[in-house]
């Protein structure tokens, strides 16, 4: 819906798919048959409108224009064809389907309603008394016709066509009086707290971006606030009018439920702003693992039917829209949740969601971001030195060599054809493999590419004959896995690496590496008007910007931290390293020691951040067979909800000596966690971060050697760096907190390491195993002030 003041401007086809759809959720039809229904039923109408004779005008563009309960609403379309003869009039709808047409009992009510729209639209602009109403389906494979027709007279269709535009107007008065109410209660709005140092000249920063339709980064230490310092000047900008829409797009769950947090304290502070949490479809499937068709999943029978009675409920009910209240609601009105959710969307003014549904190609959402969409949307990025390595997830693809030949095995009994297109596809694959060696860059790919255009057409005929076998699903993750890698071939550019490897496990592939994606997640910035990224860690801000968003008008700041610098204790060990060349148990012991010191000098819950749980596990072994009165507790991998819940309430516990914490660097406690107080006062990092030396990083090496001349800082050293102050930042979360870090490795103190400090750890000092008990010690005493 187009709402500008009291206009609307919609069109034939969305008016009555909205207000009259029904029927069932039913996603088993593959989108490349859905693809070519389109472009069949193309070809097919024009091949029928031209059989018709000289009395039948086609493709007749249409509009109407009417006035209800004080909105001015603009309906416009094209009717497929209008036949007059002598006097009979004919409004025709034409429908190409794959059904057999002798199976239709009656029309589909919203094609019948198009046709419908039209006969109206045609009636009064012409001052008919009556016509007649026809939907002719057309079965795209053989051609064959079935038509329906109705008589209506003008009183009928007039009738009809008011009680359509009431049901519409309804959603039009429920926008404008929301928008009405919205930005009154923004105007009154005032920040819910004292500005702490530098918040308001954060608040200010974004608030310019955002009525200049620029994007700013930002650079701002944790405990400043960030959330609602974002959060409070883009509702300012709303409410002026400079935007229609709030984006939240987080990485993670923990940091969705602060931006919910957030409005919903400004909301007790009077402001009027409903808002939506975006989940994952499995995380809200009632089946646990999604089947949405009618025969597998009650909620999929007849959902829309049922779903615009929820979404008008519930945006009636409702202001802070959780996963909690939409399960509540879609159970209440047995609707499927996950799309119940997106068609929430459409109603409120600020959408909280993960990145994908902004950027990823396959999963962003259509409704907003299809091909020439956009609108005067807000993007407010949260921690979005994470957005680097997503984004070139999402615009990367891979195939591997031993996936297409298990599909093989599945369809050579059910499809010699399919069987032959796969063998293809792996003989090319064999060829790149006999060439690879360990791995190897390639210029091009297009023999393979072609290969597997001609494969991906007749899995889509496979698996539109084969409904029901026991490995379909198998088969449709390879379709998938097809799909998506000749839709990042389609974007290639010099920001691509085409590549060949073998992995650890003997399997082959071929991989299609995004090394910069600051193109494609340009493309998508650009539906919208403004971004702001914001990070505690988006170090060094030049770095983002020329992966992120490399404008020359982008705005840059960096935000100095409100908390006391004498409350925080910065030490960096000379004696110590965790090159790969010096691991060994010698170096083990000696970190061993330096965590030792760190809870002997006070007692009090630490956490040890380690490069890899290889490294972490030498150190643990070490530490269980030494005395000493220290308590150590160890993430795990793969650490579900309920261990992660019980790794974190240690740090509530009492106990008679120290804890030790040991983590992996960048991994699950790394961030988004808020230990306060005394539950963490100190974090211990070992080793400077760098990412494990491997062809995905090698590649990227060698593409900003080319292309900055800073291949070993832009593939290892800033993305490692970015790990280090993720996990420096667990400590001193608010301003009262007082805590310690320990910097474990001799390059700390190198000058390019150095530079890539945040400015306030401009006071680090330098010290050895002798002289850091010495150093903590001083510090708790309060002797360094």
């Amino acid at each position: 819906m187009e709402l500008k003041g009291r206009e609307i401007r919609v069109s034939v086809r969305n008016l009555v798919e909205f207000v009259l759809r029904s029927g069932d959720i039913d996603s088993r039809r593959t989108a490349g048959r859905q693809r070519e229904a389109m472009e069949a039923g193309s070809r097919l109408h024009r091949k029928l409108q031209k059989r018709m004779g000289p009395d039948y005008r086609a493709e007749v563009a249409l509009k109407h224009s009417v006035e209800e309960e004080g909105f001015s609403i603009l309906i416009e379309g094209r009717a497929d064809g209008i036949l007059r003869r002598g006097d009979e009039t004919v409004i025709d709808e034409i429908k190409g389907i794959y059904m057999d047409v002798s199976l239709l009992k009656e029309p589909i009510r919203v094609h019948m309603a198009q046709a419908m729209c039209y006969g109206y639209f045609y009636a009064q602009a012409e001052g008919l008394p009556a016509l007649t109403v026809q939907v002719t389906y057309a079965n795209l494979e053989t051609e064959e016709i079935r038509r329906f027709q109705e008589e209506k007279s003008f009183e009928e269709l007039e009738e009809w066509f008011s009680c359509l535009i009431h049901e519409y107007v309804k959603w039009a008065r429920y926008l404008y009086h929301n928008a009405l109410r919205r930005d009154e209660s923004i105007g009154k709005l005032s920040f819910p707290f004292p500005y702490r140092k530098g918040q308001r000249d954060l608040a200010a920063a974004v608030y310019l971006s955002e009525t200049r339709a620029r994007r700013l980064f930002i650079q701002a230490p944790t405990g400043i606030g960030k959330t609602l310092s974002v959060v409070f000047p883009t509702l300012k900008a709303i409410g002026e009018g400079h935007g229609d829409k709030l984006f939240y797009l987080t990485a993670k769950t923990v940091t969705r439920v602060v931006a919910e947090e957030a409005l919903e304290l400004l909301r007790k502070n009077g402001l009027y702003f409903r808002s939506v949490a975006i989940t994952a479809k499995e995380k809200l499937c009632i089946l646990g693992k999604p089947e949405c068709n009618p025969d597998a999943c009650p909620r999929a029978r007849g959902h829309f039917d049922r779903v615009n009675d929820a979404v008008f409920a519930i945006i009636h009910e409702e202001f802070g829209i959780t996963r909690e209240r939409i399960l509540s609601f879609a159970e209440r009105f047995h609707v499927c949740p996950f799309e119940f959710c997106l068609d929430i969307s459409g109603f409120v003014d600020g959408i909280i969601c993960d990145y994908n549904y902004v950027f990823d190609p396959d999963v962003r959402l259509k409704r907003y971001f299809g091909e020439g969409a956009g609108g005067a949307y807000f993007f407010l990025v949260d921690e979005a030195h994470n957005l680097v390595q997503r984004a070139r997830e999402m615009y990367s693809a891979a195939l591997e060599k031993e996936e297409v030949l298990a599909v093989k095995r599945i369809v050579k009994e059910r499809s010699p054809a399919l069987a032959a297109r796969l063998k293809r596809v792996n003989q090319i694959l064999l060829e790149l493999k006999r060439e690879c060696g360990s791995w190897r860059l390639l210029p091009d790919a297009g023999h393979l590419v072609l290969a597997l255009a001609g494969l991906f057409s007749e899995l889509e005929r496979f698996l539109d004959t084969f409904r029901e076998f026991p490995e379909r699903e198998d088969v449709l993750n390879f379709y998938f896995t097809v799909q998506g890698f000749l839709n990042i071939y389609e974007r290639l550019d010099g920001h691509y690496r085409i590549y060949t490897e073998l992995l650890e496990n003997g399997a082959f592939r071929i991989r299609l590496f995004c090394v910069n994606p600051i193109r494609n997640l340009g493309l998508c910035l650009e539906q919208g008007k403004s971004t702001v990224f914001f990070s505690a860690t988006l170090l060094p801000l030049p770095y983002y910007r020329k992966l992120l968003s490399n404008e020359a008008e982008d705005y840059t700041m960096y935000v100095h931290s409100p908390f006391p610098q004498e409350n925080r204790l910065i030490l960096a060990a000379c004696d110590v390293t965790s090159r790969y060349t010096r691991r060994g148990e010698r170096e083990y012991r000696k970190i061993l020691r330096y965590i030792r010191g760190a809870a002997e000098a006070r007692k009090g819950n630490y956490m040890v951040f380690f490069p890899s749980y290889q490294y972490m596990e030498q150190v643990y072994e070490l530490a269980k067979g030494e005395p000493g009165r220290m308590a150590i507790l160890k993430q795990e991998s793969r650490m579900d909800e309920e261990a992660r819940e019980a790794f974190l309430a240690e740090f509530d516990r009492e106990r008679d000596e120290s804890l030790a914490a040991f983590c992996v660097m960048g991994g699950l406690f790394s961030e988004g966690i808020d230990l306060t107080g005394e539950r963490l006062i100190g974090v211990i990092v070992v080793g400077t971060g760098l990412p494990m030396v491997c062809t995905e990083q090698t590649v990227l090496k060698e593409y900003f050697d080319e292309a900055e001349q800073a291949g070993f800082p832009f593939a290892y050293q800033y993305p490692g760096m970015n790990k280090v102050l993720q996990a420096a930042g667990r400590v001193i979360r608010t301003a009262v907190d007082r805590g310690v870090i320990l910097l474990l490795d001799d390059r700390f103190l190198q000058g390019d390491y150095r530079a890539l400090f945040p400015r306030e750890w401009s006071d680090v000092k330098r010290v050895t195993l002798k002289t850091v008990k010495e150093e903590l010690m001083r510090f708790w005493d309060g002797k360094n002030r």
